[in-house]
């Protein structure tokens, strides 16, 4: 099928919605808003409030401003999610750079032998010589004006540059099992494996937070194992009603993580006020279970 569907000017996207019967009390701020932010990023929070996927006709009493507060709601979130994303990723390079190193020397990364998949490692060293190619940082910069061999730098400069995805693949295709675990219980997580699918479940939540896209109401690809309570050092939750493709997996995760990293950060206090200032946002979308707050976690 051939796309045929033209562009139209903001004002006649206004009239559009109300023809599907969206209720704008704020024709002049409704233009406004729909001027820097796009139709199509803004349509997402539309969705929920149709009545009719096809035609797009709204339920009734739906206003303009309750889809811009869930805007507004899922920014400010994903401001307080890649905060708390950069907080683990510096400190897993950290622990990675200091166990891997340590063990098996400065160029760890280099050695093929020291990983399962040879392809998958080939792929990571094609990433980061790429990386390194385009870096702009000064001390990568100065590592080469004085040191031509081995073609990269040492693991404590290399590992600061690489994508969290590319460090993520490196860990989990590493064949050493108790470095990896050592990695794992330093931030009490009780094993590697539990760790390597946090790792590429929140790589996913960091680029979807790197490229503003909706962290609200969205189905994850990457599923994070979730150990029972019994397996975990801290605060943790019953995971028996916890679907893990959505948000509330990984803020689990996440929230889990930066305790172990900072003790006395605010994020889950900051999710828990988020809620509070946008009390029309049902946090089921999110796959937030009954009794959430109850969870030792949330408490």
């Amino acid at each position: 099928m051939q796309y045929d569907k033209q562009p139209i000017s903001v004002a006649d996207q206004i009239l559009r919605l109300k023809d599907r019967g969206l209720i704008i009390d704020n024709v002049t701020s409704a233009e406004k808003t729909l001027s820097v932010i796009s139709y199509f990023r803004f349509a997402n929070y539309l969705h929920p409030m149709e009545a009719d996927k096809v035609t797009h006709k709204f339920n009734p009493g739906k206003h303009f401003s309750n889809a811009l507060d869930l805007y507004y709601f899922d920014k400010e979130l994903r401001g307080l999610l890649f905060s708390a994303l950069q907080t683990v990723e510096i400190a897993l390079r950290t622990s990675v750079i200091q166990h891997f190193s340590m063990k098996h020397g400065s160029f760890w990364f280099m050695d093929s032998s020291l990983f399962k998949d040879a392809k998958m490692h080939a792929v990571c060293l094609n990433a980061i010589q790429t990386e390194l190619s385009r870096t702009k940082e000064d001390f990568i910069k100065e590592h080469y004006t004085k040191y031509d061999t081995p073609n990269m730098p040492p693991a404590w400069k290399t590992m600061e540059i690489v994508s969290f995805g590319t460090l993520g693949k490196l860990y989990s295709n590493f064949s050493d099992t108790s470095i990896r675990k050592r990695v794992a219980r330093s931030f009490n997580v009780p094993q590697h494996e539990y760790l390597d699918s946090w790792i590429i479940a929140l790589a996913a939540l960091r680029n979807c937070c790197a490229h503003h896209a909706r962290v609200w109401n969205r189905i994850y690809p990457m599923k994070p194992k979730m150990p029972k309570p019994s397996m975990m050092r801290d605060s943790w939750v019953d995971v028996s009603t916890i679907n893990p493709n959505r948000l509330y997996a990984l803020l689990c995760c996440l929230i889990y993580w930066v305790n172990n990293i900072q003790p006395n950060n605010s994020l889950k206090t900051d999710i828990l006020q988020l809620l509070i200032k946008y009390p029309n946002v049902d946090p089921t979308a999110m796959g937030f279970p009954n009794g959430w707050m109850s969870e030792p976690l949330w408490k």
